[in-house]
């Protein structure tokens, strides 16, 4: 088994809390470099993480002979090109999510990941591999809840934004606004338990008036085994109105859980019951262990590039701001 040394472009805060240190944890994986623009930042993730080497420069992090993979966990406008000059380099690539600022962008990804049939890509839908959420796939499988009929995803959240300092509220560097943070995770997992989607569409709108970010999203999904998904994503709603929560209804009962949290509530004709499924110090962790083994040869890709389009698609056909006009009666 080839050690997978990591080259991680991109070592912000996200990357304490998520993933950053779980490189060195993971058997066969360790954290040789790391790149922030900000030199002093980069030094210091480096010194307090025990890491060997620190860049201000991709490039230059890419010419260490030492690495033989790529983190990227730069914001989404820089993901396609780093991802690109990665891949012609030579690497194996993990990259965060959303893949790219939309769905044209992942494709370029893919394109060029043709070209090198030797090299591996995997997109950082994380959430796949946590306690909470296998859990859930177990209990649909299991048809705790029997044939699941609809979904129900409400986000709804109290943010800023007017603060134009916020990168996640700018289209030219998240692809929109906060709706492109949380929603690769969640359409992914809507993909990963009902399969194949016949069709979506949806319509986003700026509420606040504020910005160039849509604070509003709404989105409807027809999967191919009738399951039906409807969305709403609204972030400037009063604080005690944040929500966060996926409701799952079947012709049994309902699975109710939150995308950021630790339990499962079902209620059946037979029982009501709720578990807590604690996520790992990590939370990338255990997609890591899977990547590394993935670059290995020993399993499949946990998540594909072609897969992450897919999801993007949706997020794109969301926030089209177009919807159907109904003619006045």
């Amino acid at each position: 088994m080839q050690t997978i040394n990591w080259g991680m472009i991109g070592a912000g805060e996200v990357s304490e809390i998520r993933n950053g240190p779980a490189f060195n944890n993971v058997t066969g994986s360790r954290l040789v470099a790391v790149m922030r623009r900000n030199g002093e930042k980069a030094a210091d993730y480096a010194r307090r993480h025990g890491v060997e080497k620190w860049y201000t420069d991709a490039s230059e992090l890419m010419a260490n002979k030492d690495i033989n993979a790529i983190y990227i966990a730069t914001p989404p406008s820089s993901h396609m090109d780093y991802a690109i000059e990665a891949l012609n380099k030579g690497f194996n690539v993990y990259l965060e999510k959303p893949a790219a600022l939309n769905a044209d962008q992942a494709c370029q990804i893919a394109e060029v990941l043709k070209e090198h049939p030797d090299q591996r890509l995997t997109v950082a839908h994380y959430r796949r591999y946590l306690p909470l959420f296998l859990k859930v796939k177990e209990f649909i499988d299991e048809k705790l809840i029997g044939d699941i009929r609809t979904v129900q995803i409400r986000t709804w959240q109290n943010k800023d934004y007017t603060n134009q300092n916020d990168w996640y509220i700018d289209p030219e560097i998240s692809g929109g606004g906060y709706f492109h943070s949380v929603a690769p995770h969640q359409l992914d997992l809507m993909l990963y338990y009902f399969g194949e989607a016949e069709k979506y569409s949806g319509f986003s709108l700026n509420q606040n008036g504020s910005g160039n970010a849509d604070d509003h999203v709404t989105g409807q999904i027809l999967f191919k085994n009738n399951v039906v998904v409807n969305g709403s994503w609204c972030f400037t709603v009063a604080e005690n109105q944040v929500t966060d929560t996926c409701e799952i209804i079947g012709t049994k009962g309902k699975l109710t859980f939150p995308f950021s949290g630790n339990y499962i509530k079902w209620v059946t004709d037979k029982e009501e019951q709720t578990i807590i499924l604690d996520p790992p110090q990590y939370a990338q962790q255990p997609l890591i262990e899977n990547i590394v083994k993935y670059f290995n040869g020993e399993l499949p890709n946990p998540c594909s590039i072609d897969e992450a389009i897919i999801s993007m698609k949706m997020m794109d056909a969301f926030t089209t701001k177009s919807s159907v006009k109904l003619p006045l009666v």
